[in-house]
């Protein structure tokens, strides 16, 4: 598989070859979900793939990085992505509100991206009262392990991929505790690991809510090339923040509804919540303008725009009209075919599975 350089080779690739092959992977992890004997497990694994395909569907687009192995890439994506899905449902409707649970849960996704990690008798699970999910994550985390054993020297590209995975990890931790203590959490932990004068407290937490670095560094590193610090540092805070920042954007009824934290909440404004999105869409841009593979990186900007503001979620958000007018005007018109086109691709999906 050639990497694509332009909007309308993205948008074949992403139809034609990554999001079959993704649904297809899903399917499969449906049917192993629905075994899961725990009624709460099973719920909720069953839920984060049937609300949140498109995060797998979004992230393959990487995996056009791994060439010819790009179906191992995928497979690392959507084993990967579920988890990181699947985690995220338990913690926030989860009865326990225990930070060494959540840590105690996320140590699969630590494991995932581990060289041999210690795998023998391990209970992700051990601080909760729900149990029983018939191997249902460690089988997830094995599915990354047996990709990851096949990269070359995958030692030279572990370190900034463990540091992309441990910000996510602790990011979970602090936001799932009870109320009162999440902001008080998130901002010390700020203050600690960030040093970027330009971000608030909460697009430094967004941004390390994303999982695009990791997927772009295991793609690389399966077509036997490695570029870990430079996409560690282009990626991260840029482009992640922008990819949650838009992940919140258009889940701000639905946290309101659930009680759920909401990063862009924190925005005195909705004036200022768009200007800083948009400021993040330009920052993502300057620091993708000079890696490997530049053009293809700076269409997913545009990806990423056009994908999550064409999502029916943003229906429910009042007055959303005016600014995803004004941030597909930002990202500039590639965004904006995008947007059609994830419309259209949703309507016919939906009329599919009807």
């Amino acid at each position: 598989m050639k990497i694509p350089n332009s909007l309308s080779q993205v948008l074949t690739t992403c139809y034609k070859d990554l999001f079959p092959q993704v649904n297809e992977k899903l399917e499969q992890l449906k049917e192993q979900a629905n075994r899961i004997p725990n009624e709460e497990l099973r719920t909720q694994a069953l839920a984060s793939i049937e609300s949140k395909t498109f995060h797998c569907e979004g992230g393959s687009i990487y995996a056009t990085l791994a060439r010819d192995h790009w179906k191992k890439a995928i497979e690392f994506i959507v084993a990967y992505q579920t988890i990181s899905d699947y985690l995220d449902n338990l913690c926030d409707r989860s009865k326990s509100l225990d930070p060494e649970d959540f840590r105690q849960l996320h140590e699969a996704q630590l494991d995932a991206i581990r060289i041999n990690p210690d795998l023998d008798g391990v209970n992700y699970y051990q601080l909760r009262e729900d149990q029983d999910d018939a191997g249902y994550l460690l089988q997830l985390v094995e599915e990354c392990q047996r990709i990851i054993k096949q990269i070359p020297q995958y030692d030279l590209i572990q370190p900034y991929i463990e540091r992309l995975a441990s910000l996510y990890v602790d990011l979970q931790v602090h936001k799932h505790v009870v109320d009162h203590e999440r902001v008080p959490r998130l901002t010390t932990w700020f203050e600690q690991e960030n040093d970027d004068d330009d971000l608030y407290w909460f697009e430094f937490s967004a941004a390390t809510g994303s999982t695009l670095g990791i997927f772009c560094l295991i793609s690389y590193g399966l077509a036997n090339e490695r570029h870990g610090r430079i996409m560690l540092e282009s990626f991260f805070p840029s482009l992640q923040g922008l990819h949650i920042l838009l992940d919140y954007f258009i889940d701000q009824h639905e946290d309101k509804v659930e009680g759920d934290l909401n990063f862009v909440n924190y925005y005195e404004d909705e004036s200022e919540k768009v200007a800083r999105i948009g400021h993040m869409i330009k920052r993502a841009r300057n620091e993708l303008s000079d890696i490997p593979d530049q053009q293809f990186h700076q269409l997913i900007i545009d990806g990423l725009v056009g994908l999550y503001l064409s999502d029916p979620k943003v229906k429910e958000i009042n007055g959303a009209g005016e600014a995803v007018k004004q941030l597909l005007q930002d990202a500039g018109w590639r965004a904006k075919i995008v947007y059609w086109n994830g419309k259209a691709y949703r309507k016919l999906k939906g009329r599919k599975s009807a």
